[in-house]
């Protein structure tokens, strides 16, 4: 059978992944190393743990570790050497359990190589941790059950995938009822051309295969996930006159957003809730995304959508809710919900990221430290 122009994309971009690229430096574009933002110290004391050759042979585009991970089951879509799931196998403890997958054999085997290391540094009895060979949009294949996980992640990978419509089918599948995909990728302005999404280079690089952003709102809602949640943006830079010259009027921006698997339950109203600092590395404030921080013991009243999520997902514990206009016992402020407040278009957010960066001294603009690329 003749290969599918699929096959022919994974084909390329296993190539790139697994001959090309050897370590981050050999990048050609700064989409894999657009910083997230300044990282938590219990975070960036995790990825310090992690070894030095997975560290080197990691590419991303965001930093995919959300809050709240104390014995979580996490999937991590396009996993590599592993570097963010040896990060995560420190953070779920010894209860909770990390699997990676990846479809290019070289970035598993790199992966694999040091469990017992990071095992042993951590001082666990047992792995909690497991890499798989192969294909996010195949994940049935590679043995993974319905509802079996808390949390999917994935670092600027969906985006090299040809059928995304059935990655987040299959992440659908394999959530668990309250459970999302926390996620970072490329998104492009405007619907790309297929000269751009055909090139091997930008494909690669993750531009190629992005997504026009307003797709994925379209996307998330024909599976079932609650509309998109936008997190952080940032503006991706193309370095290179060749690639930028093909690319021509259209914009990139690195983004993470999350997606909700939420039960089927009745109309949810508008609630009042205040949060108690009981996330690790989160006591004093949770930026639960772009539109929503919650500061400890303060009130906030939040949109029918935002109050479903926090009743049924992960966060119920960390947060005492209650209906609009009952008298929550809290010694801290208050915050109104305003509609026209919530933000969902990244190429915005990431406009009002560079505004408030250039508004920074130097030192505060940039959210990586030394050498770590912390995207």
């Amino acid at each position: 059978m003749a290969p599918t122009r699929d096959d022919e994309i994974r084909k390329d971009v296993q190539n790139y992944y697994g001959q090309v690229l050897k370590k981050s430096a050999d990048l050609q574009t700064n989409a894999c190393v657009t910083a997230a933002g300044p990282v938590p110290k219990h975070i960036r004391e995790a990825l310090q743990n992690v070894n030095e050759e997975v560290s080197l042979r990691y590419y991303g585009c965001g930093l995919v570790i959300p809050e709240c991970l104390e014995n979580c089951w996490i999937l991590d879509l396009g996993s590599g050497s592993g570097r963010d799931c040896y990060a995560l196998s420190q953070l779920v403890g010894e209860k909770g359990h990390v699997t990676g997958i990846d479809m290019t054999e070289g970035q598993v085997e790199v992966a694999n190589k040091y469990i017992e290391y990071h095992m042993e540094k951590y001082g666990f009895q047992s792995p909690n941790v497991t890499f798989i060979h192969g294909y996010i949009e195949k994940l049935g294949e590679a043995g993974i059950k319905n509802e079996s996980y808390d949390i999917v992640i994935s670092n600027c990978v969906i985006n090299l995938v040809p059928d995304k419509q059935q990655v987040l089918q299959e992440v659908y599948r394999v959530l668990k009822h309250g459970g999302e995909l926390y996620f970072s990728d490329v998104y492009a302005s405007l619907e790309l051309p297929e000269e751009v999404r055909t090139h091997k280079v930008l494909r690669g690089e993750c531009l190629g295969g992005a997504l026009y952003w307003k797709d994925l709102a379209i996307l998330a809602q024909k599976i079932g996930f609650c509309p998109p949640r936008l997190v952080t943006a940032n503006f991706i830079t193309v370095q290179n006159k060749e690639l930028e010259n093909m690319i021509g009027d259209c914009r990139f921006v690195s983004a993470t957003f999350r997606l909700f698997k939420l039960p089927k339950t009745g109309p949810t109203k508008r609630c009042q809730v205040v949060y108690n600092g009981g996330i690790t590395g989160h006591e004093k404030e949770l930026i639960f995304d772009a539109n929503f921080t919650f500061k400890k013991d303060e009130t906030v009243e939040v949109d029918e959508e935002t109050a479903a999520i926090l009743k049924n997902s992960r966060f119920a514990q960390d947060f005492l809710i209650r209906p609009n206009g009952e008298k929550l016992p809290t010694c801290g402020g208050y915050t109104a919900f305003e509609a026209k407040d919530i933000s969902t278009d990244p190429f915005k957010l990431a406009e009002g990221s560079d505004n408030a960066k250039s508004r920074s001294p130097p030192e505060a603009a940039s959210g990586c430290r030394g050498t770590e690329k912390c995207c």
